[in-house]
């Protein structure tokens, strides 16, 4: 045993006592492949996510969440075939269109409802595995939170920006920017 580490005796432990580290922990994805957020560029301070007060939203991947609301269709077709299958009173010809139409059903309501993957759309259900749909709802409460705040689309810090002043020159036409000058 050395530094303190490990068993203090070997003895009824099953092992040698040797002590190894651990290969399997899950290093943070800070930076690097698969990191959600590029590295912060310390060259390049005009970027707008150079700061960590503007850090970039994480874009969920379409595919991946229109792929896990497919899964969940089929399991419940799934479930929906394996009880008609123990009670055995049907063929396996109407067992085929019962699951088809259940398939049509959810699927219309999945694409007609519009609300996110079936849970709700505000991620309360969502494990933390689970980073695009976490994303998408993200994205979505943020929209509300614009929409009903009344928050324009825009760049950050443009209200800043003196913008109105020149607008209001262009307004007035040249004629009345001379007279101001002078």
């Amino acid at each position: 045993m050395s530094s303190n580490v490990g068993l203090t005796t070997p003895r009824g432990s099953g092992t040698s006592g040797y002590v190894q580290r651990n290969l399997s922990t899950l290093k943070p994805r800070d930076t690097g492949y698969g990191a959600p957020y590029p590295p912060r560029n310390s060259s390049n301070p005009s970027s707008d996510y150079s700061s960590p007060l503007h850090p970039r939203q994480r874009q969920p991947d379409q595919a991946i969440l229109a792929h896990d609301r497919q899964r969940e269709v089929e399991v419940k077709v799934f479930e929906l075939r394996d009880q008609l299958e123990d009670e055995g009173e049907l063929d396996e010809d109407e067992i085929e269109k019962r699951c088809d139409k259940l398939r049509l059903e959810l699927l219309e309501e999945m694409g007609g409802g519009g609300s996110g993957s079936g849970r709700g759309g505000k991620g309360k259900g969502l494990k933390p595995h689970q980073v695009h749909e976490l994303a998408e709802a993200k994205i979505k409460e943020s929209e509300r939170l614009r929409k009903a705040l009344r928050i324009k689309e825009g760049r950050e810090g443009k209200a800043w920006e003196n913008t109105s002043v020149k607008e209001e020159e262009h307004d007035r036409g040249p004629d009345r920017e001379r007279d101001t000058r002078r």
